[in-house]
Formats: structure tokens, sequence, C-alpha cells
């Protein structure tokens, strides 16, 4: 099959530094329309990959993203979201980055290139055929991410990506691949513009859609999410007022009581039956 990796085509604009600021701004704005029709396209591949997901977790395993650069960041970015939001451990939806943790600040040179390191962070996670890796590259050429991505199907772990390239080495390496094809960036090989962008929306789809079917949220609340500060506090005596038709007051006491909404459902259920 053939491979035109067009992250790194030729901008669709030119002479970027004579342009003002507000034909920046509205260039950069069109370009980004493009994305979400983008996604559109591939949800049948996001479809059987959060299926794929779904089985591992509910087995028991877990989820793993692998990545460089901004596609490593926003790997842990989506992978460090899911605790607070839905309640569950911090092992369930594990990010790993080229270069380890130092290189969610600041771009480590060359650790992308690395073709073994990639599969020896999986390792220090005991990673088996329980789990599911998702490699994240906007190019889908990155060595450490398809040599990680290769040695997982050597091991029989169940692979996917997100690439913005059709054909590319990694989706050729996944077993279930998701290809966004956002085209040229606005800057000629700026990948952390669409390509970034078009990777978050799937990030999201991808998690969100799993904890739901795994059953993290009730009706359209996050009953499972931890209470960390006033705010989600708040959120969830809301809800609990709304739930179970009770003051606010209650819904405080009853929070306090049981220290998450699902188990003030719950337990309110279980006690009013008695």
């Amino acid at each position: 099959m053939s491979f035109i990796k067009t992250t790194e085509q030729d901008s669709n604009y030119n002479h970027l530094e004579k342009m003002s600021v507000s034909e920046l701004l509205t260039s950069i704005n069109n370009e980004d329309k493009t994305v979400p029709r983008a996604v559109e396209k591939a949800l049948p591949q996001i479809e059987i990959l959060v299926k794929q997901i779904v089985i591992k977790l509910k087995q028991g395993g877990r989820l793993f993203y692998i990545g460089a650069g901004t596609s490593g960041r926003l790997g842990i970015l989506d992978a460090s979201e899911c605790p607070p939001t839905f309640g569950v451990s911090h092992d369930l939806v594990i990010g790993l980055i080229a270069g380890g943790d130092t290189a969610i600040r600041k771009a480590v040179e060359f650790a992308e290139d690395s073709v073994t390191q990639g599969w020896k962070d999986l390792e220090a996670y005991n990673i088996s055929n329980e789990d599911v890796v998702v490699g994240i590259a906007a190019s889908g050429t990155t060595p450490y991410v398809v040599s990680a991505l290769e040695t997982c199907n050597e091991n029989n772990i169940t692979t996917g990506c997100i690439t913005c390239n059709k054909n590319s080495p990694l989706s050729q390496t996944s077993k279930f691949p998701v290809e966004v094809v956002v085209g040229p960036e606005f800057v000629t090989g700026s990948s952390r513009m669409k390509a970034g962008t078009a990777q978050k929306l799937v990030l999201n789809m991808v998690t969100t859609s799993s904890m739901i079917q795994i059953g993290h949220v009730r009706g359209n609340k996050m009953v499972d999410m931890q209470l960390s500060n006033n705010k989600l506090v708040d959120r969830g005596v809301k809800m609990i007022m709304n739930e179970l038709n009770v003051s606010e007051t209650e819904a405080l006491k009853l929070l306090n009581k049981h220290n998450s909404v699902r188990n003030v459902i719950k337990n309110y259920n279980n006690e009013t039956r008695k």
C-alpha cells in the first residue's frame, strides 16, 4: 500500500509572516474547522477500537497510550483525567511518552527514535495480553511507537493506534488502526495543530465511551468522580438533589457520609426500602 505523509506536505498558505493577526487567526480557524469532519470519517474505525478496549477493560485489563512529543503528551493528559472524572484507578489508563516524565515538559532529543525503549517502558508495567496498547503518532512513523506495537503483536497483546496519515507503518502494524487524515498543517509540518486537535478529539471519544460502557456514568452524570475540590463537591451535591429530590443540606450531609454520588444513591435507595 502506498504511503503519503500528508502531515508533512506543504501548507496551503504562504508568506505567513506578511499576514495580519486577523488573517492568521482566521486562516488557522478555517483549517481547524476541517478537523471534526476528518474525525467523522474515522468513526467506524474508532468504534471498532473502542469495542476492543471495552472487552479488555471488562475482563480486568488496562489501556495503555504510548507516544512521543505532542502525541505522547496528549495520551498522558487523557489518561490522567480518567481517575478524577470517572473514579477509576490510576492504573487503569496509563500514558507513556518517549523520554519519560521529563519529556512531558521538555523535549528529550532523539528519544522517539529508539526501537527498543517503547517495549521496555511497557514491560515496566508488567504488560500482558490482558491489556490494550494504543500507539499515538501523527506521522505514523515514530520508531519508539511502531517498534513497541510490533513487540506487542509478537506477544499477542491487542494493539490500536491514532494517526493522521493513511497506510502508515503504524497503521499497518496496529490490529485496530484509527486514521484521521487532516491534511497539511497551517505551518508546514507543525502536527501539534490540526493533527494534535484530531488526536485529542479521538482520545476524548475513546476514554469517555469506554468508561460509560464499563459503568462509570449514570444517566449523563459522572457519579464516580473524585470529590477533589469544592467545585466537584458542589456538582455532586446538585446531582444528589436532582436524583433524590432532597435539600442541599441533606445532599451535602449524604455526600460527606458516603464519599461518592454513586454510593449516596445506592445506599439511600437501599435504606428507603427498609
